[in-house]
Parts: C-alpha cells; structure tokens; sequence
C-alpha cells in the first residue's frame, strides 16, 4: 500500500479508492456505537482514533525523516491547519452538536459540505464545475433531504449553530487538502500522518480537559485499535491519494454515499428497515453523485 500511494492514480482508479474509503467510514458509525459502550466518551474516543492514527503511521513516516525536515515552515502550518479543520473543529464540533440536535439533523448538515465546498473551490481553487455537475448536486441534495426526512427535526439552534460550526470545518478540509494533494505538495502519507497528529492531540488533550481520564474495557481498547488502523490511516491514505485526481466537489460528493452504506449494512446487519421514502432518496443522491462523477461537458 505504502508503495503504490507514490504514483498518481488514474480517475477511474481514484473513484475507486474513494468508494473503499466511503464504504470503511460507513462502518465507523457502528464500531463508535460499540466502542462509546465500553466505557469512552465521544470526543475521547475521537480523539484516541485519530492520534493513533498518526502513532501507526509514524514508524514509516520516519523513514522520509530528511523530507519532512525539508518542508518549508508554511507547508507544516498549512498541514496543521488541515488536521485541526478536520479533526478538531469538524469532528470535535458535531460530536458536541449531537448533544443538542437528533443524529438524523446532524447527517443532514453534514450532506450539505458539497455547497461551501463548491463556493470555496470556484474561488480559493479555480475548479469550475460543469453543467452536469451543478445538476447532480441538486439532485443529490434533494435525495438527502429526502433519505433523512423521517427522522427529521428542528433541534436547538445552538446545536445546529455548532454543527454548521464543524461543516465548516470539513469544507475546509477537503479545499486545502484537495490544494496540498493536487500540487503534490507533500507526499500521500506526510499529508494523512501529519495533520492526524496536530488535530488527533489537540483533541485528544481538549477530550481529557471535558471528558477526564477514560476507563476503556479491553474490548473498547481493540475497538480504537481498528478505528485507528482501517478507518482512519488506511482510509485517509486513499482518500488523500484519490484528491490528486478528484476535485474537493466530487469527493465530497462522493462522501455522501457514506450515509447511504451505513444504512444497507444497518439493515444487513441489524435488521433495521428503510421507509420507502428513503429508499427513493438513496437512489436519488446515486443518480446525483453519478452526475458529479461523470465529466461528459464543459465547463459552465
């Protein structure tokens, strides 16, 4: 893996990669379930995940050690910054949003990323979308609503304001890391271990502040373990190789299925059954994410 990630996919190949990392992040919902049910909290558990993360990827990080003491100053505030939008803020916001809103309200906010993602790629990355893709965002959108609709509600204003917070916080993400992985700023595993350490610790120290020491069963234990090894180095490996190729839009488009996939394995696994009305805007937000995907015309 830590081979193949030297080379610059092709776009089928990172459309690929990013559907493996949708379908591992579709499983985080269930392992966090599990893991905040033996005995830590949510931001603890977030933050213990996202610094191992990084402590797993630090023994061949180390190996480029004369690359990394090249990296010019602006390049190691630009990877903190993006570990600290994706880890800190986005995450460390919309797990403190979900004490106040319905986790239904808080998926929803989180569908709606593509559009400061859209705004900011336009301006900050001169990334214009084409005609077929602004409609594949409207459709999608629209089968987001539609998916979430049962288990929708208003929620508490502050909740919302907090997750709108963290939504912000990923738009960003995505924009510099697309920026950073595009111009082949840094190589795939400095631009995932890197900002994994600066936004993993921050909260990782901000959880041990609000949350205290954790007591973890041995069991919650290899419940971090995993989250730590596939959900987030091996899948933010392939979701910052497939950024060379992909737009911050499409990606983020493509992270919309996320949803989607948990609500299959939900139903697999756990015999949850979908309204038919979700089932109608599963089907909706794939047609939108095809029309993202597919680059048939022009520019608009």
């Amino acid at each position: 893996m830590l081979v193949s990630i030297n080379s610059k996919p092709s776009r089928l190949g990172a459309i690929a990669e990013a559907l493996v990392v949708n379908l591992i992040w579709a499983s985080t919902f269930v392992l966090v379930k599990l893991g905040l049910g033996s005995g830590s909290g949510p931001l603890t558990l977030a933050g213990l995940r996202y610094f191992s993360g990084f402590l797993l990827l630090l023994p061949f990080l180390t190996r480029n050690g004369n690359g990394l003491r090249s990296l010019p100053i602006r390049l190691w505030i630009r990877l903190c910054v993006i570990g600290l939008c994706a880890f800190t803020l986005g995450n460390g916001a919309l797990f403190w949003g979900l004490q106040y809103i319905p986790a239904t309200t808080g998926s929803l906010i989180l569908s709606l990323i593509p559009l400061p993602v859209l705004v900011l790629g336009v301006f900050w990355l001169k990334e214009i979308p084409t005609i077929s893709q602004m409609g594949g965002i409207a459709v999608a959108l629209s089968g987001s609503v539609l998916f979430f609709s049962p288990g929708l509600s208003a929620g508490d204003p502050l909740g919302i304001g907090i997750a709108a917070a963290g939504l912000i916080g990923f738009a960003f993400f995505g924009i510099l890391g697309r920026e950073v992985a595009r111009d082949r700023q840094v190589d795939t595993l400095s631009l995932t271990a890197i900002p994994l350490a600066f936004g993993g610790g921050v909260l990782l120290i901000l959880a041990f502040v609000v949350e205290g020491l954790p007591r973890i069963s041995g069991f919650g234990w290899l419940i971090v373990f995993w989250l730590a090894l596939i959900n987030t180095a091996f899948a933010y490996i392939l979701y910052n190789h497939s950024l060379q190729v992909l737009t911050a839009l499409e990606m983020n488009m493509l992270n919309n299925l996320a949803p989607l996939l948990t609500a299959a394995m939900a139903g697999v696994f756990l015999g949850e059954r979908l309204d038919s009305i979700q089932v109608i805007g599963m089907i909706t937000v794939i047609i939108g994410v095809a029309l993202v995907e597919w680059r048939g015309r022009k520019p608009i």
